[in-house]
């Protein structure tokens, strides 16, 4: 019989501007230390995903939002454990972004995502953000058919 995971729950935003999405660095000693990664962290029992996100995004980079969308989850298994991401597209309404619970923060291209390292649990919404056509960067956010979820 083998011992169940431990299991995450976390809300990531999204959060574009002037096609750029915000992103910030892991700090050490954390898991993955030093990878990039979209803003968001993990949620308390009986938080909704959006008051979650909410939360984070001020603890975190020091940003007030809007959600404008939620997006498809991502749901990926670590050994160690096993990690649920409801993403949300996000709009900026307050704040300036700085780094209170990360190493780093940095508004960054699609271009630039691909010289970025990203946690294995990110990689499908990076690659899915990476085959927009330049003139198609808010694709991803504002048609996003696979699910039709309303914050």
């Amino acid at each position: 019989m083998t011992a169940k995971l431990p299991h995450l729950q976390v809300a990531i935003g999204v959060v574009e501007r002037h096609g750029r999405y915000l992103v910030g660095r892991r700090r050490k000693p954390s898991h993955l230390a030093g990878y990039w990664e979209f803003p968001g962290g993990k949620r308390h029992p009986g938080e909704s995903w959006q008051a979650c996100l909410r939360r984070e995004l001020l603890e975190e980079v020091n940003i007030a939002v809007r959600i404008v969308r939620r997006l498809a989850p991502l749901v990926y298994r670590y050994p160690s454990h096993s990690v649920r991401m409801e993403v949300f597209r996000c709009r900026q309404v307050a704040g300036r972004p700085k780094p209170l619970g990360c190493a780093a923060v940095r508004w960054v291209t699609l271009a630039e995502l691909r010289s970025l390292r990203f946690p294995p649990a990110n990689q499908p919404l990076v690659r899915r953000l990476l085959r927009l056509h330049p003139r198609r960067r808010r694709g991803i956010i504002v048609k996003d058919r696979q699910r039709r979820d309303h914050a």
